[in-house]
């Protein structure tokens, strides 16, 4: 998980892997000493902030065995971690991780594939955010592409990305909705006025949600154009829409390119190690 999607803090640790912070904290510290894992504390202005952590060269060195191949395949450098820490899209993906991360403990996501990855699989078209799969106590599934948006793209930039989804479902027969989480409200009732008509003229499935309302793993969505709903938790959203299609599937994760280190082969990871999920 902490090569798929870089960094983690302690806390989205535990929520996934843990069932209390002092069992993930001794754990993590006994990986960080064994250089699996790597890590930083950012400075906050007040308070302070939870480690955070990223992968280290012991921890790189066994994905490298395990894929038979050597380290530079995966990617590591000794500055891996250093670079994640100063990176100016460090809190992105952390809110990223954070999203869906509550996503997972809460409903149990089944796939959740990261920004490199779904890059990896469909960026001809798309860079989104994340993709992952939740499927309904009942069976429904609900696949979805991933837009986190803090407001610091304007709204015609959003706008751009969705003939790139429209011409990805063209191409591939799928139909996976687009999930767009704001910051504000303000914000969500803007894309929403400037998305509403390219969505509906391009049979986009989309819904909006904002982090001032309701956890994301309520009835926090509501979709754009017909037909009218009031908002939604992810598990409604997998009925509204007839006809979802995966863009993921085995025979697409099968068939995935593997990148500029071609010598390291990409598979989903599990959103959850198989002993936290029980």
């Amino acid at each position: 998980m902490l090569h798929e999607h870089k960094v983690f803090t302690s806390h989205q640790i535990t929520a996934l892997a843990f069932t209390g912070h002092r069992t993930a904290n001794r754990r993590l510290r006994a990986l960080y000493f064994m250089g699996v894992t790597d890590s930083f504390r950012p400075l906050r202005q007040t308070g302070s902030a939870p480690e955070h952590y990223t992968i280290g060269r012991a921890g790189a060195e066994l994905l490298a065995a395990r894929a038979g191949t050597d380290l530079a395949a995966t990617g590591w450098r000794k500055d891996h971690c250093a670079r994640i820490a100063f990176s100016p899209t460090l809190d992105h993906t952390l809110g990223v991780n954070n999203l869906l991360t509550h996503l997972t403990t809460a409903l149990g996501l089944d796939t959740w594939l990261s920004e490199r990855a779904a890059t990896r699989l469909w960026g001809d078209w798309i860079r989104p955010d994340a993709y992952a799969h939740h499927t309904t106590p009942d069976g429904q599934l609900l696949p979805f592409f991933l837009e986190y948006d803090t407001g610091s793209y304007n709204l015609a930039r959003v706008e751009a990305k969705l003939p790139g989804y429209a011409a990805l479902s063209a191409t591939t027969g799928t139909r996976t909705p687009l999930l767009i989480h704001t910051a504000t409200a303000r914000r969500e009732s803007a894309l929403r006025l400037r998305l509403g008509e390219a969505a509906d003229r391009l049979e986009l499935p989309v819904a909006t949600a904002n982090a001032q309302l309701a956890a994301p793993t309520g009835p926090a969505w509501l979709p754009l154009g017909p037909p009218a709903a009031p908002r939604l938790t992810p598990g409604q959203l997998a009925c509204h829409w007839p006809d979802l299609a995966p863009a993921l599937t085995a025979e697409t994760a099968a068939s995935s390119p593997t990148g500029r280190h071609d010598s390291y082969p990409w598979r989903p990871v599990p959103p959850r190690p198989p002993s936290s999920a029980s």
